[in-house]
C-alpha cells in the first residue's frame, strides 16, 4: 500500500519521487532544454505578417504584379494603422531619402550593434549557443553577437544600450526572451524600413521547433510577397545554403513588440528559420565594406572622436 506517511512504499511502487513530493518545482527546472543548437537560415529579409492580428509594417513600393521589390528603396508603409503620427512622420521622412536614390542610414550600414527586432528582419543567418546560464545568439551579417542572460530579472536601474537587456527562460519546449532597456537615439528604429521606438519598447522573442514543412511553407509563403524579384545572393555573408530536407524540423520565432511611445497598439511578427548546410562563416566587416551598404553622405564610415572607456 502506497501512502505518503510510508514513503518507501511509493517508491518502491513508482508511483512518486522525492523530488515530486518536496519540491515539485525541481522537477521541472531539471527537464533537459529543447536543442536549438546548429546554422539557421533563411534568404527572405522582413519580418513575416502573423497569422491574425496586427503586424509590422510593409514597403508601399509594388510591381505591376503586387509584389515588393526587396532591393529597392525602403519606402516603409506610413499609413499604417499601428503607427501614431510622430512615428508615422519619421517614416516619412526616411522614405524620402531612399526615394531621392541614397540609402538612409540605420543601424546594419552604419554598423552599429542591431538590437531586437530590429536584427531579425535584417539577417540571413543565426547560430544559438546553450549554456547554463545563459544562451547567445550569433548573426552573420556584421558578425552581430546578443546576450540572453537566463533565470534572472531586469535590473531596477537598467542603463540603456543599443541592444537594451533580455533575459530569457525555457517554457516547455520554448525558449523565452523578454527584452527592455533598448537605447534611444538618431537610429533607433525596429525594422528596415526606419519604423521608430522610444525608451518604453518591449519585445518578447518566442523560439520552438515547428515541422519541418511547415518551416518550408513559412518560409515560401513570406518569399512569394517578394518575388519575382533579382535572385537572392548566393551564400550572403558566406553562409551555406538551405538545407532543403522538409524532414528536419525549422525553427520559428514568434515576436510580440510593445511600445505606446510610438504605436497604437502592440503587435506581433514571424520569422521562420530551416537548417543551413556547412560551417559557420569566417567574421563579416562591416566598416570596410560601407560603400557597399550605402551611397548618400549619411551614411559614412564609422569613426571614434574619443576613446569608449
Amino acid at each position: 500500500m502506497c501512502v505518503v506517511a510510508r514513503m518507501p512504499d511509493c517508491y518502491g511502487a513508482g508511483l512518486i519521487s522525492f523530488a515530486m513530493l518536496v519540491w515539485p518545482a525541481m522537477a521541472v527546472e531539471t527537464a533537459p532544454p529543447p536543442n536549438f543548437s546548429g546554422i539557421w537560415g533563411r534568404n527572405t529579409l522582413n519580418l513575416e505578417q502573423p497569422s491574425s492580428g496586427p503586424g509590422p509594417i510593409v514597403s508601399k513600393l509594388r510591381r505591376a504584379n503586387g509584389t515588393i521589390d526587396a532591393f529597392g528603396a525602403l519606402v516603409g508603409d506610413d499609413t499604417s494603422p499601428i503607427l501614431k503620427p510622430e512615428a508615422a512622420e519619421v517614416v516619412r521622412r526616411r522614405a524620402a531619402i531612399e526615394l531621392r536614390g541614397s540609402s538612409a542610414p540605420n543601424h546594419h550600414n552604419q554598423c552599429w550593434p542591431e538590437p531586437t527586432p530590429f536584427i531579425l528582419s535584417l539577417q540571413f543567418g543565426m547560430q544559438m549557443l546553450q549554456k547554463r546560464g545563459e544562451v547567445i545568439l550569433l548573426y552573420v551579417g556584421n558578425s552581430q553577437v546578443r546576450h540572453v542572460r537566463l533565470n534572472e530579472q531586469h535590473p531596477v536601474n537598467l542603463a540603456p544600450s543599443w541592444q537594451g537587456h533580455s533575459v530569457g527562460h525555457y517554457e516547455g519546449d520554448t525558449l523565452v526572451i523578454d527584452t527592455v532597456g533598448i537605447k534611444v537615439g538618431p537610429l533607433s528604429m525596429v525594422d528596415m524600413y526606419g519604423t521608430p521606438h522610444s525608451a518604453a519598447l518591449h519585445v518578447i522573442e518566442r523560439y520552438r521547433l515547428i515541422d519541418g514543412e511547415a518551416a518550408l511553407n513559412a518560409q515560401s509563403r513570406h518569399a512569394s510577397l517578394y518575388a519575382p524579384g533579382p535572385p537572392m545572393p548566393f551564400n550572403p555573408y558566406g553562409r551555406g545554403d538551405i538545407d532543403p530536407d522538409p524532414a528536419k524540423n525549422g525553427l520559428q520565432v514568434e515576436i510580440t513588440v510593445e511600445d505606446p511611445g510610438m504605436f497604437t497598439v502592440p503587435w506581433s511578427s514571424l520569422v521562420t528559420y530551416r537548417r543551413v548546410l556547412g560551417e559557420w562563416p569566417p567574421e563579416a566587416i562591416c566598416a570596410e565594406n560601407i560603400n557597399n551598404y550605402s551611397s548618400n553622405k549619411d551614411a559614412e564610415p564609422p569613426s571614434a572622436d574619443k576613446p569608449d572607456f
